[in-house]
């Protein structure tokens, strides 16, 4: 990306949006385009049309999206899927009509299979069912994938979709109705540091990959810089390291200092068994995530106490 780039960050105020713009301004980069929900509803295809045509952004990061955990997937799906589609379909179509040279579109591990061979290879998605939990939110990122695939065949535009390991970090959510589950751990142990239990829900058994969002923002900075032809998509990006919820709750309830017992609830969903990314391709084009999920744990402890 040329320093007088004009970049449009979809989503901005989110978890990954805040953290792109992080990164770009620390790497110089002044002409950033942003837009609050507020001011540009990306659900509206005219607003959004008439918007590109009027910024003609270079590069775009397409970090909007509805977003949420397991209780939120199960009882808001048709949000899910409706919105995120109205959203996707908008952008992709836009910065395609204006011309624009590289966007990057945020997947998501929900796309694999709830039975998938661990690690997850990128070829692996559409080989079996989704974890029926996510199925809305998974379809439309399925959706958003192909339609970058789609484009990219007819029209020659240069369209990725990253698919990045479990997120967490500053600007996370942590609504305990609609957040994901490291978010709504950290805040019920430190909710819970002096009560002599904290419950968690599931078994404790499911494997996750914990991504600190700035070591995303990070790699889709190196993917958007590389010389030539964009990588194939899509293409993973994590630590490629596995932890039990059981174990991410240990580690929370030692960095808040809850020193009382984690009991699981079995009743409530687990979701899929095990997710943990492939990131061989990452690494090969010279990319490797940096910060390990203690510290990453640390930071965002850190940024949630400065915001309550």
């Amino acid at each position: 990306m040329e320093p007088s780039a004009s970049i449009y960050v979809a989503g901005h105020r989110g978890l990954v949006g805040s953290a792109l713009v992080k990164r770009l301004r620390l790497a110089g980069y002044t002409r950033l385009v942003l837009k609050s929900r507020a001011e540009l509803d990306l659900t509206k295809r005219e607003a959004v049309e008439a918007f590109f045509r009027q910024e003609k952004p270079d590069y775009v990061f397409l970090a909007a999206a509805r977003v949420g955990g397991i209780l939120i997937n199960q009882t808001a799906p048709a949000e899910f899927i409706r919105d995120n589609l109205l959203i996707q379909t908008s952008v992709l179509d836009s910065a395609h009509l204006v011309g624009v040279k590289r966007l990057i579109f945020f997947g998501s591990a929900c796309l694999y299979p709830r039975e998938c061979p661990q690690p997850m290879k990128e070829e692996a998605i559409l080989t079996g069912p989704m974890e029926p939990t996510s199925d809305a939110y998974a379809t439309s990122k399925l959706a958003g994938w192909k339609m970058c695939d789609a484009y990219n065949r007819q029209y020659g535009t240069q369209f990725l979709t990253v698919i990045p390991a479990t997120l967490y970090g500053p600007h996370d959510h942590f609504d305990p109705e609609t957040s994901h589950v490291l978010s709504a751990l950290l805040r019920r142990c430190h909710e819970n540091r002096s009560n002599p239990a904290v419950t968690v829900w599931g078994s404790g058994r499911p494997v996750r990959e914990f991504l600190y969002v700035d070591d995303l923002a990070e790699a889709c900075l190196f993917l958007m810089n590389r010389e030539g032809a964009l990588p194939g998509s899509p293409i993973n990006v994590g630590t490629g390291q596995g932890t039990s919820i059981r174990r991410l709750a240990e580690i929370i309830g030692s960095i808040v200092g809850f020193r009382g017992t984690l009991e699981f609830d079995s009743t409530k969903p687990d979701g899929a068994p095990e997710k943990v990314l492939d990131g061989s391709r990452m690494r090969t084009l010279g990319w490797s995530a940096r910060t390990p999920l203690e510290e990453g744990l640390r930071r965002t402890y850190e940024w949630y106490l400065s915001q309550n």
